[in-house]
């Protein structure tokens, strides 16, 4: 029987997808969907204090990389006796999980050479379908019952699309981190325009960026979506509610005024690049055309920050 690690939330829920969440013998600290998989051994910790509020933990981190350090402490021991047959990671990004240069010292310094690695590194939502086949090629399934799993996926996204093809799209900023200020990139703004909308600040494909308030003054979007990675509704939100309470000039904004400013779970939907995506798109399609939309997504994905 194959063993299993998955060092990142998006392979855990690809490797779920995929009929294969049996095999997981470990997972990383973050990795909590599906719920039934809570019990997996957890091989990674933060080194950061991820309680603190945005300006805190990005204080801490930009601090680690300075040093050239990790963000993550990996459980070697418990690693090397679980002697994983694939370990699944990722290279988008050294804040979002283990380094792809960390695990392949690790599994070459401790682990058996038949070891096989998988990394992930999606920037689009083509990629992330792709990643998907490249795990089940990694797992020896065949690609044709992959490709019976992916097209309901791509079937739900093209029925959002072909629905509001001939609306008029609300410009949209997206915000990835509150303080500092980033735009999201990569698959979001190809996210927003199937939705109905058009992102201001983000380039389909291409990495997110920081920003300042005056970007966003000068763009004056109709609607603000804040989706900070690793956070939840209510985190997200007390700190959206302090920021428009210590800057009065958000209040001034066009999507304040028209109340049009909307939290959602990042961390559970839009920052994990997996199936997920496809209800991410859905929850997206609920806040941009509200008058075409309605998965009921509300509540337990998203929020309006003016009615709660």
């Amino acid at each position: 029987m194959k063993k299993i690690v998955t060092l990142i939330p998006s392979a855990t829920e690809i490797v779920a997808f995929l009929g294969q969440k049996e095999f997981i013998v470990g997972r990383s600290h973050e990795c909590d969907y599906p719920s039934d998989l809570n019990q997996i051994i957890k091989l990674t910790s933060p080194k950061i204090d991820i309680d603190g509020n945005s300006s805190n933990i990005h204080k801490q981190i930009t601090k680690i990389l300075e040093n050239s350090l990790s963000v993550y402490k990996v459980d070697v021991k418990q690693l090397k006796i679980l002697d994983p047959d694939i370990v699944i990671t990722q290279a988008h990004c050294d804040v979002c999980a283990v380094s792809l240069k960390e695990v392949e010292e690790i599994v070459f310094k401790h682990l058996s050479e038949k070891t096989k690695i998988i990394s992930l590194q999606p920037n689009t939502l083509n990629d992330v379908l792709e990643d998907i086949k490249r795990v089940a090629i990694g797992l020896d399934i065949e690609i044709a019952k992959v490709n019976n799993l992916i097209k309901p996926l791509i079937d739900r996204l093209e029925n959002i699309k072909s629905k509001n093809i001939n609306q008029i799209k609300p410009k949209v900023a997206c915000i990835e981190w509150i303080d500092p200020l980033m735009a999201a990139g990569n698959w979001i703004p190809e996210m927003v325009n199937i939705s109905g909308g058009e992102d201001v600040f983000g380039k389909s494909g291409k990495d997110s960026h920081w920003i300042n308030f005056k970007d966003i003054e000068e763009h004056n979007p109709d609607i603000i979506i804040f989706l900070p990675c690793g956070y939840n509704i209510e985190k997200t939100n007390n700190e959206v509610e302090s920021l428009v309470k210590k800057n009065v000039e958000w209040r001034r904004l066009k999507a304040f005024d028209n109340k049009q400013f909307f939290v959602v779970d990042g961390n559970q939907f839009f920052n994990r690049p997996g199936p997920r995506l496809v209800e991410s798109v859905e929850i997206f399609a609920d806040i941009i055309q509200p008058k075409l939309f309605n998965f009921n997504h509300e509540q337990s994905g998203w929020i309006n920050f003016f009615k709660q």
